[in-house]
């Protein structure tokens, strides 16, 4: 997604600058107003730089370890504990600066204590700091000064952050076996096309005899391959790059993660653990206090997807509207009865942030037995794909070889 460059000011009438990623101008304006802050001017901009670039040398900055979602997880829970403590804020962040393993995350710490110290409020503090925090993290933590509950929403990101973690690590555990499968299919290909079958070549042209249609295929694939091999790559290139062009449009990024969530298998593991993510952090933003409109307006921007995030911003636009959240979930197209059913309850009885919750277990539990399954989904289909290899193989160069014993037998 793009940058934007923003001018704002908090509800004290302070002059607040930074760069922030959104879809477009109206999405940030959005997510400045869910954070109470009214955004003056918005212009695009550049991706910014790391906090701290200037100064500590070219070499050390290029091979630092950059901050990652674990440090700002670590960081979520540290501060939850020294705040419930009693320990100034001020001091919780000179403790955590001196402690922090990264160098990196200790500069952004640093920061965050000089903007304190001049008078910023700690969410506009994070927010010079967004390729660090995001905006989901920074809506919460203004919920939290807003609310004086800093604590618990600490805590409660903690929980979000170690769920999406977890979630992510075991989607890369599941497809680490498959990936390496196909790696190795495509490259015994290459190995076959390039070396294996014109060896053969001049056996079959000592025949002089006319060849099955499966070796001619596979001659003609062969010579194909070493010849235009360059031709080949440039292509592969080029689609990939048109591909990312493509993807880094609104419209091209909308389109492929509607596509995504149709992929067979795949697709309903990213629309489950998608949604599992909305529901926790829509629970999450309801009990933090957070009004109905407002969540939806922050939650969209979590959920990583802009098919689902256009579904929540539809919610979202018909609860302001005076819909129920029950009559905007059915519009979406993306819940299942029984979760519609569950949103009903919820509603009815003034529970939803309870209901949302089990909402995300009850995601997350499918999410976990699919992801058991994949192995066990996918093995069928990639020993049927290595069969067929196998079978063109063996049929495109024992067939001649067959054909040649059989004339023998008959001399």
């Amino acid at each position: 997604m793009p940058f934007f460059s923003y001018k704002a000011r908090n509800a004290r009438g302070e002059l607040l600058q930074g760069v922030l990623e959104a879809a477009d101008s109206g999405a940030l304006a959005d997510q400045l107003f869910a954070t109470g802050v009214t955004p003056i001017d918005i212009t695009p901009t550049a991706k910014p730089a790391a906090a701290g670039s200037n100064g500590d040398g070219m070499w050390s900055k290029l091979f630092e370890k950059k901050v990652t979602s674990m440090d700002v997880q670590l960081f979520s829970r540290q501060m939850y504990t020294l705040l419930k403590a009693g320990v100034p804020i001020m001091r919780s962040l000179a403790g955590l600066q001196e402690s922090a393993i990264s160098k990196s995350f200790a500069r952004v710490i640093k920061d965050l204590r000089e903007s304190l110290d001049s008078g910023r409020e700690l969410s506009a503090a994070m927010r010079r700091h967004s390729e660090v925090f995001s905006s989901f993290y920074l809506s919460m933590v203004r919920v939290g000064e807003m609310t004086g509950r800093l604590e618990e929403v600490f805590l409660r990101l903690f929980d979000h952050l170690e769920f999406d973690r977890d979630m992510r690590g075991r989607v890369k555990s599941a497809l680490r076996y498959p990936t390496f499968v196909v790696a190795v299919m495509v490259v015994a290909m290459v190995i076959i096309n390039v070396f294996v079958i014109p060896s053969f070549e001049k056996v079959f042209d000592s025949f002089h005899a006319q060849l099955p249609l499966m070796t001619r295929i596979l001659l003609g694939t062969s010579k194909f391959t070493i010849r235009y091999w360059p031709l080949m790559l440039a292509l592969v290139a080029a689609a990939i790059i048109g591909f990312r062009t493509w993807v880094n449009t609104s419209s091209g990024r909308y389109q492929w993660d509607k596509l995504k969530l149709r992929l067979p298998i795949a697709g309903k593991i990213l629309l489950k653990g998608t949604l599992a993510r909305f529901a926790r952090s829509f629970a999450l933003a309801s009990k933090s206090g957070v009004p109905i409109v407002q969540a939806l307006t922050v939650v969209a921007q979590t959920v990583d997807n802009a098919y689902l995030t256009s579904r929540v911003e539809q919610m979202r636009d018909g609860v302001e509207r005076g819909e129920s959240i029950l009559r905007t979930a059915v519009t979406t197209g993306v819940f299942t009865p029984v979760v519609l059913q569950m949103i009903a309850i919820g509603e009815e009885s003034g529970e939803i942030d309870d209901l949302m919750d089990e909402i995300a277990q009850m995601y997350e539990r499918e999410v976990d037995y699919e992801l058991k399954t994949l192995s066990a989904q996918i093995e069928p289909i990639l020993i049927g794909f290595l069969g067929l290899m196998v079978l063109i193989l063996a049929l495109g160069v024992f067939l001649p070889i067959w054909d040649l014993g059989k004339v023998a037998m008959h001399k």
